[in-house]
Order: C-alpha cells, then sequence, then structure tokens
C-alpha cells in the first residue's frame, strides 16, 4: 500500500496545536512538506521549527487570520506564486462557541460561515488548478460527527459543518475527474483544548466535577475514551496517500463508535 507523501506539497490549516498540529507532523513524517497556516506568527515559527527538527526537511508558514477571508486570499496568491504546487489541503478550524441555536445571535452564524465554509472555498480555489495541472489533489476538511447526528449545545456548530459537508460532497463530483478527491473527516471526542473548554462549559452550568462530566461523555463511547490527536492524524494521512485515490465524497467518522447512525 503506497502512503508515501515524498514530493507532495500539503498545507494544514489551524496548525499550531492539537488536530492541526498532529496532522501536520504527520504528513511531513510521511514524506510531505508542510506549510502550516494560523494566525499567531510567533506560535507558527515555534511548529515549524519542531517539525523541520522532526522531519529533517524545511517547511513553511502562513500567517492568516480566518476572521478576514480576504487577507487570507491576498496572502495565500501572494505565496502561492512563490512556492511550490499544492498536492494536499486540509481545512480545519477551530469550532464556533456552544449554546442552545435559539439563542445564537446571527453575527454567530455569520462568522462561523466565513471562518469555516468562505475560508474552505477560498483555500480550495486557490489549490484547484496546481492540483489539475499535478493530476493529484487531496482536499480533506475536518468537520465533526454533527453532520451525521447533531449535538446538542452545539447549534451554530452543527449548522455550519452540515454546509462545510455538503459542500465538500458537491466539490467532490466536480473535481473527481480530475484526480482530486475531497473528503470530510469528523472527529469524535479528542483530548484537546477545544474539548476541556466544552467540558469546563458542561461543568460550570451543570454544577456537576468536571470528573463526573467527563465520565458520562466517555460512557457515550463504545471505544470507553477520549481519542488522541494522532489518531485523527493517521485517517487524514491515509485520505491523502495514493493509496486513498478511488475514496471521493465521504464523510469518514473517527469517533470510537459513539455516532449511532451508519
Amino acid at each position: 500500500m503506497n502512503i508515501n507523501l515524498t514530493g507532495k506539497h500539503a498545507i494544514v490549516c489551524g496548525s499550531t496545536q492539537g488536530i492541526g498540529k498532529a496532522m501536520a507532523i504527520e504528513l511531513a513524517s510521511l514524506g510531505a512538506s508542510v506549510t502550516l497556516i494560523a494566525r499567531n506568527e510567533e506560535t507558527l515559527r515555534k511548529v515549524k521549527q519542531e517539525l523541520d527538527a522532526q522531519s529533517g526537511q524545511s517547511h513553511a508558514y502562513l500567517v492568516a487570520d480566518f476572521s478576514n477571508p480576504q487577507q487570507l486570499e491576498e496572502r495565500l496568491q501572494y505565496f502561492l506564486a512563490r512556492h511550490s504546487l499544492v498536492h494536499i489541503l486540509v481545512n480545519n478550524t477551530g469550532g464556533p462557541a456552544g449554546g442552545p441555536i435559539i439563542e445564537a445571535k446571527l453575527e454567530e452564524f455569520t462568522g462561523a460561515f466565513s471562518n469555516h465554509l468562505i475560508c474552505n472555498h477560498i483555500l480550495a480555489q486557490a489549490v484547484m488548478p496546481g492540483m489539475k495541472k499535478e493530476g493529484y489533489g487531496r482536499i480533506i476538511n475536518i468537520i465533526s460527527t454533527s453532520v451525521k447526528q447533531p449535538i446538542p449545545g452545539l447549534g451554530v456548530s452543527n449548522t455550519t459543518r452540515g454546509a462545510v459537508a455538503s459542500w465538500a460532497k458537491t466539490l467532490a463530483g466536480e473535481l473527481g475527474q480530475f484526480g482530486i478527491t475531497v473528503n470530510n473527516v469528523l472527529p469524535g471526542m479528542t483530548k484537546t483544548a477545544r474539548l476541556d473548554a466544552l467540558i469546563a462549559d458542561k461543568t460550570k452550568k451543570s454544577g456537576k466535577s468536571i470528573e463526573e462530566i467527563t465520565g458520562e461523555m466517555i460512557a457515550e463511547i463504545p471505544g470507553g475514551r477520549f481519542a488522541q490527536a494522532a489518531e485523527i492524524a493517521h485517517a487524514v494521512a491515509f485520505l491523502a496517500s495514493p493509496a486513498a485515490a478511488y475514496i471521493n465524497g465521504i464523510n469518514l467518522p473517527v469517533d470510537g463508535g459513539r455516532t449511532s447512525c451508519l
């Protein structure tokens, strides 16, 4: 099975921590050159140095704030004019704040759609010509199991993630003929700063202890534990590889069996 990514260039968004950083490390370990995208340049520089040391090759980074799509587009075009073609795009952005959907403010929806759907589209449009030229492209979107089964208390996120999933499925149908696949990875509960924040919020609202909330959440997972970020990265790396050339337009839950639907 060919999962070697030597000679491939990958862009990984939100790659300074959690799942994003784990994905960058995994893709680099398989031989890809990686461009990190996030908004904090100091952190980006540190992760790049770490990645360089681990992989023995030189990587790159791009500073961009996804709350400003125009800035992202301008900086991306400048970057791509001076760097190699992109073969792999991993769209990954922090999720919206939790809360009941009926209480969500309009700006929460517009902000989430901008950060996720609009920025994903900007990135996909920018890298697509190069992928077509190479006859090789992998666009992988990190979304949520909520596209299969809405998660209570995450109203804005459920709505936005569903839109991104439909966008990706449509894109998969249009780009498959060019050797470009578009797939979504749906992480379950994964040990990241976002999960810690969600647990803290549940603790505050319920009056229960962190241990109680954590136990209740783990009880919902047949696998009996939270995922490690590296386990999400393994799924992404496979979809990015030559071995996954005939997998296109799917939603892949990586959730320990928690999602109750097929």
